[in-house]
């Protein structure tokens, strides 16, 4: 087996990614206090072909020095947007018919492998902040709440890490044949 070239890979430039059809998720970071990680989430986001991210609080937002170290660029190719309380974020997303879902361990949460989006519904991730996770007040907002099941002696993943399992959930189970 040979590692293909850049070229082989036939990836689109930032014009063409910005002209592409997204899968209808969007990304809501409240409260990200690492810039590496929300760099990270946008590589993600440019890999998925995610609609757009929603930087929330204290989470920086580009152009950021830190952040394009982990991003590669994908700050310039994905659609972002700036809010500086979490609630206005939802409150948009929920007027604009999104079902937005906290990623977060709660009573009555979904659990990510049993959840299989809707077909046509567009849909909205929150992720929170690497101490205390998705605030309250954003989680009794929601939707719901879809939870990532965990084994071991440690209660939370990193963030990064959160969101690329759980974006890629939502492409596996129903849109994955929308991005080829």
């Amino acid at each position: 087996m040979k590692k293909l070239t850049v070229a082989e890979m036939n990836r689109m430039n930032v014009k063409q990614f910005k002209e592409s059809s997204k899968t209808p998720l969007i990304i809501v970071l409240d409260h990200i206090r690492s810039l590496y990680n929300v760099g990270s989430i946008f590589r993600t986001a440019d890999a998925m072909r995610l609609e757009a991210i929603y930087l929330c609080g204290i989470t920086a937002t580009p152009p950021n020095t830190e952040i394009h170290k982990t991003a590669l660029g994908a700050e310039e190719a994905v659609d972002w947007r700036y809010f500086q309380n979490t609630m206005d974020a939802i409150d948009y997303l929920q007027a604009k018919q999104y079902t937005v879902l906290s990623i977060e361990q709660c009573h009555g949460s979904t659990m990510l492998n049993d959840f299989v989006p809707e077909k046509g519904r567009k849909y909205a991730f929150v992720f929170g902040n690497e101490v205390k996770g998705v605030d309250q007040n954003i989680v009794n907002a929601s939707d719901g709440c879809l939870e990532i099941p965990q084994f071991g002696t440690k209660h939370s993943m990193n963030v990064s890490v959160t969101a690329g399992m759980a974006i890629w959930h939502f492409i596996s189970k129903s849109y994955l044949h929308l991005c080829r």
